[in-house]
């Protein structure tokens, strides 16, 4: 099967690298098929009355990492010649990358399994496990 419109999932991860090796891998067996590859960040929230002062340090220093992250992968590609849109965004990770996914009307989500385990993962949940479980569209976890 050929996929015309891939979204690849980015975070920097092993397991994110993996996943757009494997993004760019698809992308290049199909003639005229388009690779967007999103970076979503989030910033945490805090509850601590006094703590706006570190909240806006932190999330200065999310969004510089966010921003450098995405720069990186930006000239990472291009020195490959691989031809994609890279676009960072703001939100809930598995929601962001799910509404990018349906306005580019993909056909296939690529993303990197980051194995949370036990617990955490009851609890938690992952991006990987909530984008699975809610798109409309085939989800490529890859190990």
């Amino acid at each position: 099967m050929l996929f015309k419109r891939i979204v690849a999932a980015y975070d920097g991860s092993r397991e994110s690298e993996k996943a757009l090796e494997k993004a760019i891998e698809l992308a290049n067996s199909a003639p005229g098929a388009k690779l967007d590859v999103v970076h979503v960040y989030q910033f945490p929230t805090i509850y601590i009355a006094d703590g706006l002062s570190m909240a806006n340090t932190l999330n200065k220093e999310l969004m510089e990492r966010a921003e450098n992250l995405v720069t990186n992968l930006k000239k990472r590609l291009s020195e490959t010649g691989m031809e994609a849109n890279v676009e960072l965004l703001h939100g809930t990770p598995s929601d962001t990358i799910l509404k990018f996914a349906k306005e580019r009307e993909a056909d296939l989500i690529v993303i990197g399994s980051r194995g949370l385990s036990g617990i955490k993962e009851f609890f938690l949940g992952s991006v990987s496990h909530n984008v699975v479980q809610r798109s409309p569209i085939p989800v490529l976890v890859v190990k």
